[in-house]
């Protein structure tokens, strides 16, 4: 290992078995809140380097790495697969699968580098747990399930995270995207937006479809209840305000000579403000309500599935982070970024002790990758670079936590 406090890296060795545990977790991805297979694989990585660890959150792992006297730093990694069938050719590519808790059988893929974001944990804690004398004070590593769902992060405190590991003077997370490796890009402020996730169902009345006016037909009402939602960004919201609202899912009927009895679909939603979000969802169910009432329907049953929050860097702390990430990576590869609408629950981790966060984006796709279409995270054929998505992501991560712990 290098032992400069500035260009501490991974020897050959060590990086030739990162390669082959990054092979092994992509092969294996686990759905959120299920990651049991991988959490032992972690805890047995951590006992590997003398870490610390116990159990958060279900299938949450939590390291603790004390080097002496000196600030306690948190760093975060996801885990979760998602239910997708994965398209990319690699001779590593998952054909495993998994079960929804509806009960579906779905294929599994770490269709947004989940396992990139936790195989760099792993090599930047044996980098600094390898070189004990270049840094001092408490690393907390946090491996976080259930990202996908925003219930990994909420898991893990309401398990009592911060009673029972020492609690950071700043949580930092990264995230693995199509840009090129080797680059990281940053916000300050804002970096990801809210969401929230809403399932609609709809109530009519069934009927023969040769008889539709023995009916309230749900299809018929639900497509209204689609087409006006479209309207809410572009009619009601002031265009100098950002917002998404998309309906994912459509589900009604069995047979195409039966008016159903119910339609559902749901419905996701992007803000950046309180207020606007607070705009958005109240005119959501006005329409959702309004339509109901014009095709003389019971009032549809409107759940919440799932909320993330904002995901937001202190500006504060942001300023040194660019400048270990500059140092290591070169000044023209590190970019100042605008919020993105894609969203993440890291945000409640420093939130939740009221600490300061950073949160960076680092590249996962070789430059000659750029050339044509580029796989986005979440298709079945996002496939971040091995080798420069790990050396960017475990650089990325030792630079910043020496930028706090080193001597």
């Amino acid at each position: 290992m290098t032992t400069t406090a500035t260009a501490l890296t991974l020897d050959t060795n060590q990086t030739a078995k990162l390669h082959e545990l990054y092979r092994h977790l992509h092969a294996h991805p686990e759905l959120s809140m299920q990651e049991f297979a991988t959490a032992t694989l972690i805890e047995e990585q951590l006992d590997g380097l003398g870490i610390e660890h116990f159990r958060c959150g279900g299938t949450g792992v939590v390291g603790i790495l004390r080097n002496g006297d000196g600030p306690v730093v948190a760093f975060r990694a996801d885990s979760d697969g998602l239910p997708i069938e994965e398209a990319t050719g690699l001779d590593y590519a998952s054909t495993d699968t998994g079960t929804l808790p509806d009960g579906t059988v779905v294929p599994v893929m770490h269709g947004c580098g989940h396992d990139t974001h936790v195989a760099s944990l792993l090599g930047a804690a044996e980098v600094l747990s390898g070189n004990l004398d270049a840094w001092s004070g408490t690393l907390v590593l946090i491996v976080q399930p259930g990202e996908e769902t925003a219930a990994g992060a909420l898991a893990m405190l309401d398990d009592g995270l911060w009673d029972k590991a020492p609690r950071p003077e700043v949580v930092f997370g990264q995230h693995v995207m199509p840009r090129p490796v080797g680059t990281v890009a940053i916000s300050s402020g804002p970096v990801a937006a809210m969401a929230d996730s809403l399932r609609v169902t709809v109530h009519g009345q069934q009927s023969h479809g040769s008889q539709p006016q023995d009916s309230i037909d749900p299809i018929v009402m639900g497509a209204h209840m689609v087409t006006r939602l479209q309207g809410i960004v572009s009619r009601e919201l002031d265009p100098r305000k950002s917002a998404v609202v998309t309906v994912g899912t459509f589900h009604a009927g069995l047979k195409e000579n039966i008016i159903p009895a119910s339609a559902e679909f749901t419905l996701n939603i992007r803000t950046f403000d309180e207020d606007v979000r607070g705009q958005v969802l109240a005119a959501v169910r006005r329409i959702i309500a309004a339509e109901a009432a014009a095709s003389g329907a019971p009032q549809p049953d409107i759940e919440e599935m799932y909320r993330f929050p904002q995901c937001f860097n202190d500006p504060d702390a942001v300023p040194p982070v660019m400048e270990a990430l500059r140092l290591a990576l070169g000044a023209e590869a590190v970019e100042i970024t605008p919020p993105m609408m894609g969203s993440e629950d890291f945000g409640h981790l420093g939130t939740a002790i009221g600490v300061p966060s950073v949160f960076w984006m680092f590249g996962g796709t070789p430059v000659a990758g750029l050339e044509g279409p580029i796989p986005v995270n979440h298709s079945p054929f996002f496939a971040p670079e091995l080798e420069g998505s790990l050396a960017g992501g475990v650089s990325a991560a030792v630079a910043v936590l020496l930028s706090r712990l080193g001597n």
